[in-house]
């Protein structure tokens, strides 16, 4: 069983690899700036998408303030890049305070709220959330309120090929960082927490501080994600801060299968696809400009069709036919 299973990993990860290789030639081969800036900002979403299912999909945690830390690292960034010169080692100085800070208050928020359980822990995360998101607006000596502000960015952030490059490095390595994170030791233990949390528990491991850690590791990322978000825009205001950006997360999540990581990065894509399709709609037909709703009726459909999402959905079909067979067979033998 174990092998089985170790294969079947090891398929998706080739299979990831692969894609990824074809995505690294794709900006070489074709030039088209609209799908760059499309793919750079689903590779920006998977990293955060991913983030959230370590809490969802791996730990059993709902968080509805998740923006907080991708708001953290995309003000992080920006205000370093607009109070310094826009050099590289500014850049990476300004990702780390950004994942420093996050990595502190994600510390901080999980000491106070994960003790909570269910609904009552994520009201409260929204609820910080919305701290932030109202310190944002009324801090305009430094955040400038809802108007936001431009920066500047090095020369190699500029080039979208780069950037892109860039941020699909970072897709592939979170991803298989996460991959190791999730098959250790502790992150076996997550796993139990969310099957079992009572019996992990009497197990003798501290739950409270294996969520902690889960907390920390999910916001670390989600400030990775917000500090290229940032760069990629050269423009950061309070948006990163609302409830939309955590629904977004939420979606990619439920979409592409919870707990499993390539479905995040699969979410991201459809979600961000749409996005960009029906959003294009709007100059054929006047309905289209409301594509929010029609975005609603395609989020309904999915769950409806695929309510473990679509990776989820397709390992269940796959195990079914394995069983299907299994049964075939076994029968067989016993009439022969």
């Amino acid at each position: 069983m174990k092998l089985t299973h170790k294969w079947k990993e090891d398929k998706v990860n080739l299979l990831f690899l692969f894609v990824s290789l074809g995505l690294f030639i794709f900006p070489f081969v074709y030039e088209d700036r609209n799908l760059l800036i499309l793919f750079t900002q689903i590779f920006i979403f998977a990293i955060f998408a991913m983030s959230y299912d370590i809490l969802l999909g791996y730990t059993g945690i709902v968080s509805f303030g998740h923006a907080m830390f991708f708001g953290i690292g995309a003000y992080s960034a920006s205000i370093f890049l607009k109070r310094f010169e826009p050099d590289l080692m500014f850049v990476v100085l300004a990702i780390l305070v950004g994942i420093l800070l996050s990595a502190v208050v994600s510390f901080v928020v999980g000491l106070m709220t994960l003790r909570l359980k269910s609904h009552f822990y994520a009201m409260l995360t929204l609820a910080l959330s919305g701290l932030f998101l109202v310190a944002a607006e009324k801090w305009r000596t430094l955040t400038y309120g809802n108007d936001g502000f431009t920066f500047r960015v090095p020369e190699v952030f500029r080039d979208r090929t780069s950037f892109y490059l860039i941020c699909l490095v970072c897709m592939v390595l979170v991803f298989f960082c996460l991959k190791r994170f999730i098959h250790s030791p502790l992150g076996r233990v997550l796993v139990a927490i969310k099957e079992n949390e009572h019996r992990t528990e009497s197990l003798g491991y501290k739950v409270l501080h294996y969520k902690v850690i889960a907390s920390v590791v999910s916001g670390i990322l989600a400030s990775l994600a917000g500090s290229l978000y940032a760069l990629s825009l050269r423009f950061v205001n309070t948006s990163v801060f609302t409830m939309d950006i955590t629904l977004d997360a939420l979606l990619m999540t439920i979409i592409g299968g919870v707990g499993t990581l390539i479905g995040a990065v699969i979410g991201s894509g459809i979600i961000e696809f749409a996005h960009h399709w029906l959003t294009g709609l709007s100059k054929v037909h006047w309905i289209f400009e409301r594509w929010i709703i029609l975005f609603g009726i395609v989020f309904i459909l999915a769950v409806m069709f695929f309510p473990q999402g679509i990776v989820g959905s397709i390992t269940l079909l796959k195990e079914k036919k394995k069983v299907k067979k299994t049964k075939v067979e076994s029968d067989k033998k016993l009439a022969g």
